[in-house]
């Protein structure tokens, strides 16, 4: 019998990749998104016009699906009204498990975040963080790791009460197809347009999105009830991610290094005034 599978949000960068994967292999695949533009999916693929905070549309969606990928979130560090973090990324998150649990899905795959790691580095100074590294909500820097954090806890809830969720934690995820421009591609694109003179210097950690969407579907057919799966490739520092742009493109990057302090400080700046005045997303988020 052929697979169904649905993804949340897979009209996003990952879920279109997902999906197109989940094309090849032969699965019927159907996406619920709020978005309006398919362009670029296999014309395979179902697509229904909805929220995951309607119920009603839920369930239609859900209705003769096997698996399950839930990736729709806000991905964005910023927002002007925080409150949408919650309310989007945890409650939709709880309904969407609640309403596939009753429609009898026979796996969930729920896409977390390796950014809910970060505070725990800096509190605890790990040095290496892995899926049985243990977090609590006052690790989290920012209201996007703080909805993220809580809707994984609803994830690994669902899980304890026989509901079948797997979750993975991917970690910037880069590649081609990402039209919306998600914060690692900013980032990118800001070093190679000369937009940041300066650099702060941190570990970080990318992964092809192909392989992320790959990760998703080992997840689903091998992933163990209610355990973790971090998505990740090769730990860099920044510097060397510099490097290696450069090296690539010909074109020169920063060699000037901000303390940390000074980072942190120019980031609550930025954020209050993005908060209070401009209304509009800060170049440097705290998150």
């Amino acid at each position: 019998m052929t697979t169904r599978s649905l993804a949340t949000g897979g009209l996003g960068f990952i879920g279109k990749e997902l999906c197109r994967q989940l094309v090849e292999r032969g699965e019927d695949v159907r996406i619920l998104d709020t978005d309006q533009k398919s362009n670029g999916l296999p014309e395979e693929v179902e697509v229904i016009r909805g929220s995951i905070l309607n119920r009603a549309q839920l369930k239609m969606a859900l209705k003769g699906v096997n698996h399950l990928y839930h990736l729709a979130a806000i991905p964005d560090l910023w927002l002007k009204n925080k409150k949408d973090f919650h309310f989007i990324n945890t409650t939709g998150t709880r309904l969407v498990l609640e309403t596939a649990a009753n429609a009898g899905v026979e796996r969930i795959v729920y896409t977390s975040t390796e950014s809910i790691t970060r505070g725990v580095k800096r509190r605890h100074g790990e040095k290496v963080i892995d899926e049985t590294t243990p977090m609590s909500l006052k690790d989290m820097p920012g209201p996007y790791c703080r909805s993220k954090f809580l809707a994984e806890q609803e994830a690994i809830s669902a899980a304890e009460r026989g509901v079948p969720v797997v979750i993975v934690n991917p970690t910037l995820p880069v590649g081609p197809g990402d039209s919306r421009l998600t914060p690692p591609t900013r980032m990118l694109l800001g070093f190679l347009n000369g937009e940041y003179p300066a650099y702060l210097e941190s570990h970080i950690n990318m992964i092809h999105v192909s392989d992320v969407a790959a990760g998703h579907i080992l997840a689903a057919d091998k992933g163990r009830i209610g355990e973790r799966y971090i998505l990740g490739n090769e730990n860099l520092d920044l510097s060397n991610l510099l490097s290696i742009l450069e090296e690539l493109t010909g074109l020169a990057m920063p060699k000037r290094r901000v303390p940390f302090w000074l980072a942190l400080g120019a980031s609550m700046v930025d954020e209050f005034i993005a908060d209070h005045f401009t209304h509009k997303a800060p170049n440097a988020p705290l998150t």
